[in-house]
């Protein structure tokens, strides 16, 4: 049984905690000896009743948690500080557990982790989840030229080559990862695990409301996502099926939403608008007939894996996806459960929708999707996965001898 210490700066008192990480560990705990340390947020950590709740749970699980305040601004200070006292509260928790398995998640961690490895003798595992640094800069949060860029990229590889294993999100990550020359000179074992879904909760419903052709989107409609392009497509949607709606669960953008609807001329009342808790999404995600998921295609988006798109599939719902997104492409076109768009132009948009509604004549498709999301996306699948990393980085071999590689 290896001893864990698994650093996290998202909360577990989140949502985001809840579902990619505590979902995991609950079920790795029975193996491992598991204790988290995560950044949690102060309205998070506030609510007495949500804190004591979430420490009952993981006593019964047997996972330790020892919960530091997250402060955000002002911003490369405030994170600065976190780190810190990451680092001597983490050396503490790792010889106290006499920890044999750093697991950080993503980059923050991984910067806590570096000298606890070493004060602990333990292993690390780089949980690094995207390319974080190239996608601050294509987020435009960042300048490409700027010092916090080149700092984190010189940071990227110590934590490749101080990693015993790295793990990604997407196989195109992990070709592109072999090619970095920090990992032609030290190899080291990669492992591709997506974004997983509860596919206990997001599974095809007993049968559909006949309300027409209800076209989906769940999430948040800034930054990356683009959620005009989407508008264009149901546009062009309904021209050749007026039936058709849009069911958009969404909580906090109605207005802008409405407004942006607003001035592409798309009449209101085909616009279903709805706020809803994550425990009640799935109801939602199985009214589609197709579910939306355009990025905004960059460098650091071939890491990405969207939650959205296991949720669509594990629903029996195909996707409408684009080009230059992680393996979202090789998984739509291969598996034939959805539709790529290569391009954002009048033409291709009414390719999509044409290719769309002829996907949709396929009586197999349902349970085709539901299908691909198990053999994909299953939380079992992942946790199954991270258990055979586990395994490996216990059996105490040095540092570049062969070790397990999927991808």
């Amino acid at each position: 049984m290896s001893s864990v210490l698994y650093v996290t700066y998202d909360g577990l008192l989140e949502p985001l905690g809840q579902s990619q990480v505590l979902a995991y560990l609950a079920l790795l705990a029975s193996e491992h000896r598991i204790h988290v340390m995560s950044f949690e947020k102060k309205a998070d950590s506030s609510d007495a009743g949500k804190v004591r709740a979430l420490r009952g749970r993981l006593h019964e699980l047997g996972i330790g948690w020892t919960p530091l305040r997250y402060h955000k601004t002002p911003s490369a200070p405030a994170t600065a500080f976190d780190i810190a006292v990451g680092m001597l509260v983490g050396s503490w928790l790792a010889l106290r557990n006499r920890v044999t398995i750093v697991h950080a998640r993503s980059y923050v961690p991984a910067l806590i982790a570096m000298p606890i490895r070493f004060l602990a003798g333990a292993k690390l595992l780089f949980d690094m989840r995207g390319f974080w640094a190239d996608e601050r800069v294509d987020g435009r949060l960042w300048l490409a030229s700027g010092a916090l860029y080149r700092i984190t990229k010189r940071l990227e590889r110590s934590f490749l080559r101080a990693a015993d294993h790295i793990v990604t999100l997407t196989r195109a990550s992990a070709r592109e990862l072999e090619r970095f020359p920090v990992l032609r000179q030290w190899p080291r074992p990669i492992t591709v695990i997506p974004t997983c879904a509860d596919l206990a909760r997001f599974r095809p419903s007993a049968g559909r409301a006949d309300d027409g052709f209800v076209f989906g989107y769940v999430g948040s409609v800034g930054t990356w996502y683009l959620f005009e392009e989407t508008l264009l497509f149901f546009k062009a949607l309904l021209r050749r099926r007026p039936d058709a709606r849009f069911l958009v669960v969404n909580r906090n953008e109605h207005a802008p939403i409405r407004s942006m609807a607003d001035r592409l001329g798309i009449p209101r009342e085909t616009i279903e608008l709805v706020s809803a808790a994550h425990a009640d999404v799935p109801r939602f995600v199985q009214r589609m007939h197709l579910g939306a998921a355009l990025i905004r295609p960059s460098y650091s988006k071939i890491a990405s894996a969207p939650t959205k798109l296991a949720e669509y599939l594990g629903c029996g719902v195909p996707c409408l996806g684009n080009a230059g997104v992680g393996d979202v492409q090789e998984i739509l076109e291969q598996e034939q459960v959805g539709v790529v768009m290569r391009g954002f132009s009048a033409a291709d948009i009414d390719a999509a929708v044409d290719a769309s509604l002829l996907l949709m004549a396929d009586p197999a498709l349902g349970a085709r999707c539901a299908a691909v999301a198990r053999r994909l996306f299953s939380l079992d699948e992942g946790v199954a996965s991270y258990r055979a990393i586990y395994r490996s980085l216990s059996t105490e071999l040095p540092q570049g001898q062969p070790h397990e590689h999927r991808s």
